[in-house]
């Protein structure tokens, strides 16, 4: 039961605009007039400049974070218990209801999904992969798709090699199939 108030709680996270609510009351323009259109911390920087999406990033990324950390520390929650949660975030942001279910894309929260899980190890993977693949497959789009794939994979020879929790590379694909959804333009 812990664990399903949690992956609400995850969710509610998630799902709060908080770039779109920095472009609005912070700045007073609708950061989806911009760019992709979509609510999140890129449209920011678009609309805005560097400070406002330093920002903005920070509290996309955090939303995902928090609510992984503080059901591990508070909660007890771990392994299988915490994969509900980690797809939640992400889920919230890309279909928040404070936007009529049209959200964002999910990226940064996704990136505080796997700080919140495993600190720094994930997150710098993705972050090169996606690097990677954003240098030799542009656009962005594609590189997000190849970065996730290319996770999935590595998780994959991970758990078999008995060094990774199966349940991160259930996440990892969760995270794979939404990821492959919000960024299916491009």
């Amino acid at each position: 039961m812990i664990a399903v108030l949690w992956t609400v709680i995850a969710f509610l996270s998630g799902s709060l605009p908080l770039a779109w609510w920095i472009g609005r009351w912070g700045m007073g323009v609708d950061i989806r007039q911009y760019g992709d259109h979509n609510p999140g911390a890129m449209n920011v920087w678009r609309a805005g400049g560097r400070g406002w999406f330093v920002l903005a990033l920070l509290l996309e990324f955090l939303k995902g974070a928090c609510p992984l950390w503080l059901a591990q520390v508070l909660a007890g929650l771990s392994g299988w218990w915490l994969v509900p949660l980690a797809i939640a975030a992400p889920l919230g942001h890309a279909f928040s209801p404070w936007l009529g279910f049209r959200g964002g894309k999910a990226l940064a929260v996704t990136f505080g999904v796997w700080s919140g899980l495993t600190l720094w190890k994930i997150p710098m993977l993705l972050g090169g992969l996606f690097a990677l693949f954003l240098r030799w497959m542009p656009p962005e789009a594609r590189a997000v798709r190849m970065g996730m794939l290319s996770l999935d994979g590595l998780l994959a020879l991970a758990v078999a090699a008995g060094w990774a929790s199966p349940a991160w590379l259930i996440v990892a694909l969760g995270h794979t199939v939404l990821l492959f959804w919000t960024h299916r333009r491009g």
